[in-house]
């Protein structure tokens, strides 16, 4: 961000923790303001989770005045909202502009980018589990650091959180948690952990005699003996004067709520959590958006931004004639199905927006259920409702649905139960990185007995996996990738599939090119790029299912040609190419298979889809010279041997 004045700002000469701390407290509110105003400069060009870090600039601030990290460790809770720990720990200038682009920061938290990420993450939960493991090690080594959880209110609906709140106690006796409450996760926070949080943060009574009992103790010097007089005064009494939090039960020591906002207040808590000998929990309240009008006002849409202006909040208008994402294709066909069966549910993980389910949350809210983040309990939950004779329909990004990897098998899949799962984000997911790709789905699906695994070529398609998965009897998983579609017509009535038959899109004589989902498109370029350049006669085939695979017409067609080539927007390891080989072998079909698809590595962040691919080796002209070089190779060998 550029200034006008030759005056620097002091958000320029911060280069680490360090220079936090040697700021005057008159110095702070500047610096937060600043921050806020880099925070929207830059999310307003790159898109990402502006929401969630206008919210924590004072917190994360105080943070740093109170604690010293690397050697302290902060664990942030989905460390979307880690901006502002970056901006303070050296990651400033134009690394931090480049935010979600090639070569430029993460927009999440990394252990190999900086010495100051302690743990990394890209989904909520995990928290308060990995900072008690750390604080268990540094009590087994006898060493001194603090570790401090930064979890959002979200954090609480999830399982995890809840499993290692049970063991805190039993684990380590200096622990810091920080309950960060917006009231909202990604969308609206649902259940009742929500509401108890909400009354909580509300009950004046509660809060008077806890702040007047606090104060009362704050009031002599900070010392290790205070805190224990404290802490066995509020054992003893335990609910004589006032109901303890649910944190208490868990032998968590509480305090709060304070104003996320006052750097003051947050400060003389930390110091205070800092001297204490048993686990603390710190109940913060902060404004998620705060010093972005649009932000406040529409916290879900700015959780994590497209571009957008920075005055208006209006979003950066697509190019005319673009295609809707294929998430609204998703939301309108579920919604029309639902309003013709109400057996048929949408379920959501705090993703109504995300997912595309909104519209059948305003349109059929009967029929639309959103629990939270907690896929393992989504799954489930569907499996329960299709026992009933309900035709539940679980929308969970890709990534995000490995969580209930053990509820899909034994609960779903083994049961034969008639759940489907649409999976967003299916393929790369450029600028969120390594935590959103959604590229191993197939393999963790293939292996599953009872699963249907398909994807579409474009909108329509989609539309008719989904009308064909309403009528099945078993598990269906339809994986499509994220963003516009290809603008293909959908039809007036969806047509029915019949379950493992692939499409012959063009015919070939020198090679079949087998692609899957969007990866279409990108071989039929491909194909008239050989014939146009090199002469071959190259055919195509939407092979629509991954499980089951379309054997006959694989076999018929390797039968005839000496090379297969399978492109997927996913991992090669397991993937669709490893079903096409498997079925050769199987079939002692020797025709070579050439594979095109990610390497067993986890994929960076980047600006783009294009940019990934050329960086991995799989941009058009790469792709097409792997091929050639491999036809080549295939028909010399042919000629050698005929000699």
């Amino acid at each position: 961000m550029s200034t006008s004045s030759s005056v620097p700002r002091i958000l320029d000469t911060i280069t680490g923790p360090a220079d936090v701390k040697a700021l005057t407290p008159e110095q702070l509110p500047q610096l937060a303001a600043e921050i806020r105003a880099e925070l929207i400069e830059v999310t307003a060009r790159n898109g990402g989770h502006i929401g969630p870090n206008l919210g924590v600039v004072e917190l994360t601030i105080a943070l740093h005045r109170v604690f010293s990290t690397p050697e302290d460790q902060f664990v942030f809770d989905v460390a979307h909202q880690g901006y502002v720990h970056k901006l303070l720990t050296g990651r400033g200038g134009d690394f931090f502009r480049q935010l979600r682009k090639s070569n430029g920061a993460s927009g999440f938290l990394y252990r190999r980018e900086s010495p100051h990420d302690s743990f990394g993450a890209g989904h909520a939960g995990t928290a308060l589990s990995a900072a008690l493991g750390m604080a268990t090690a540094r009590d087994l080594r006898n060493s001194s650091e603090h570790v401090v959880a930064v979890c959002g209110d979200a954090a609480f609906t999830c399982g995890i959180t809840l499993e290692a709140l049970n063991n805190v106690v039993s684990s380590t006796k200096r622990l810091i948690v920080i309950l960060n409450d917006n009231e909202w996760s990604i969308a609206k926070n649902v259940g009742a952990i929500s509401h108890y949080l909400n009354r909580i943060s509300t009950s004046e009574t509660y809060n008077k005699i806890h702040h007047d009992v606090e104060a009362f103790f704050r009031s002599f010097p900070t010392g290790v003996e205070m805190n224990r007089v404290y802490s066995k005064w509020k054992r003893e009494t335990k609910d004589f004067f006032v109901e303890s939090s649910l944190f208490e039960k868990f032998g968590l020591r509480y305090l709060g709520p304070v104003d996320g906002h006052n750097l003051d207040a947050l400060a003389k808590n930390l110091e205070f959590a800092k001297h204490c000998d048993v686990p603390v929990l710190i109940h913060v309240l902060t404004k998620k958006g705060k010093g972005l009008e649009a932000a406040v006002s529409s916290p879900e849409k700015f959780h994590g931004a497209s571009p957008f202006d920075p005055i208006t909040g209006e979003s950066t208008k697509s190019a005319p004639g673009t295609p809707p994402n294929y998430q609204d294709v998703f939301g309108a066909a579920l919604t029309r199905f639902a309003k013709e069966n109400p057996k048929v549910l949408g379920i959501t993980g705090a993703m109504p927006a995300g997912t595309g389910l909104s519209l059948l949350a305003k349109e059929v809210p009967g029929q639309f259920f959103d629990v939270g983040i907690a896929e393992e309990h989504a799954v489930l939950f569907a499996a329960g409702l299709a026992t009933k004779g309900f035709r539940p329909v679980c929308a969970i990004y890709s990534t995000f649905l490995q969580r209930a990897y053990d509820q899909i098998i034994h609960d779903v899949c083994l049961q034969n139960l008639p759940v489907t799962f649409c999976m967003d984000r299916a393929g790369l997911s450029p600028n969120d990185g390594p935590t959103h790709h959604g590229l191993f789905d197939l393999s963790y699906l293939r292996c599953v007995p009872n699963a249907i695994v398909m994807q579409p070529k474009d909108e329509d398609e989609l539309v008719d996996m989904l009308h064909t998965s309403l009528h099945l009897p078993s598990p269906a998983f339809i994986r499509y990738p994220r963003g516009a579609g290809t603008g293909a017509k959908i039809k007036p009535q969806p047509a029915p599939m019949t379950i493992g038959q692939a499409e012959v899109v063009r015919d070939g004589s020198n090679l079949i090119i087998w692609a899957l989902g969007s990866m279409v498109t990108d071989a039929l370029k491909l194909a008239e790029r050989l014939e146009r350049e090199d002469g071959l006669s190259v055919g195509v085939v939407n092979a629509r299912f991954v499980k089951p695979l379309d054997r006959t017409l694989l076999l018929s067609q390797a039968a005839v040609v000496p090379l297969i080539v399978t492109m997927e927007d996913h991992v090669l390891s397991g993937g669709f190419g490893s079903a096409v080989i498997e079925a050769l072998q199987e079939a002692d079909c020797a025709t070579a298979v050439e594979r095109i698809g990610w390497p067993d590595k986890f994929v960076e962040h980047g600006s783009s889809v294009e940019i990934l691919r050329a960086a991995y080796g799989l941009a058009p002209d790469d792709i097409a010279r792997r091929i050639k070089d491999r036809y080549k190779r295939l028909k010399s060998a042919a000629i050698e041997a005929e000699a």
